[in-house]
């Protein structure tokens, strides 16, 4: 595990914009003596911590605890109270409450292949939400300084088709819209063969996919492959958009992202378990006062 020098806000920072699972830890009561005060703060990945909340087995307790959270999926605030005589076994003895917000990271990681119009209006559409872009192009020069230092884009050059998508991550979904049809098309072959793609669509008419499709029969590839792709992309309840503006069609792409991506059980409580913010009430100086 690495003890990091960067500070809990500039991790923070960092890691919201890069979609790195990670959780915020705050001391947010405390009675007797304790290693730090109310107000304390640090921040918890898989393999690194930034800053401290007094160290001793009581922060250990409260980055295994975090790290559990992260492993489950447990998106949300969670309440962790320590003893530090009793469950924590500190000489201090005092007794602190640590709320931890656990960010799992961004809800879907999106490869848009294409940096021209379309991409773009796409990638701009996408920023306020909580995806991940791994953008690519096989032409040199064409991702402005703007476009690399956007949130939770990643910009890569597409020099070989099969390590660019052997790189992607599982549960990726695919959206192929090249300035070139055999470009299309060597992307599409080689998607359909990675069966942990969540999704892949692929932009055009109609008589361009009808096209690969002969194409892909002749070369060998099933049905049940053929099948996974969606052609052409952006279609709102089975219907053809007449208008044609990239912009139009990145609007119908990304509404038809958000349904795919769209696979987190709803919940009707939101925040802190209510006994748990009962207790955290009961036991404050304020409530006692």
């Amino acid at each position: 595990m690495t003890q990091a020098s960067e500070t809990w806000h500039a991790a923070l920072h960092r890691l919201q914009r890069s979609g790195t699972p990670h959780v915020l830890a705050t001391q947010v009561t405390s009675a007797g003596s304790t290693p730090r005060e109310p107000g304390a703060r640090m921040v918890i990945t898989a393999d690194a911590i930034f800053d401290t909340l007094g160290g001793g087995t009581f922060e250990w307790q409260t980055i295994s605890a975090a790290r559990g959270f992260l492993q489950q999926g447990s998106a949300g605030f969670h309440l962790e109270s320590f003893s530090l005589g009793g469950r924590s076994g500190q000489c201090c003895g005092g007794f602190v409450n640590v709320l931890l917000e656990v960010f799992p990271g961004v809800e879907a990681h999106i490869a848009i292949f294409g940096a021209g119009h379309v991409g773009r209006e796409i990638a701009t559409l996408s920023a306020p939400l909580q995806w991940q872009l791994h953008w690519y192009d096989s032409r040199s020069n064409v991702f402005s300084g703007q476009d690399q230092h956007q949130s939770r884009v990643s910009c890569h050059l597409l020099k070989d088709v099969s390590q660019s998508i052997a790189a992607l991550p599982s549960q990726a979904h695919a959206l192929v819209l090249t300035h070139s049809h055999d470009e299309d098309y060597a992307l599409i072959a080689a998607l359909i063969e990675r069966n942990d793609v969540a999704s892949i669509g692929l932009i055009g008419s109609e008589s361009k996919w009808a096209s690969f499709q002969g194409r892909l029969q002749r070369n060998g590839y099933t049905a049940e492959q053929i099948a996974r792709v969606r052609s052409p992309i952006g279609r709102i309840y089975g219907q053809k958009l007449n208008n044609k503006t990239p912009y139009a069609i990145a609007l119908t792409v990304v509404t038809e992202l958000l349904w795919l991506t769209d696979t987190s059980p709803s919940q009707e409580n939101r925040g802190l378990d209510p006994q748990a913010l009962r207790a955290l009430l009961a036991d404050s100086p304020i409530a006692s006062s």
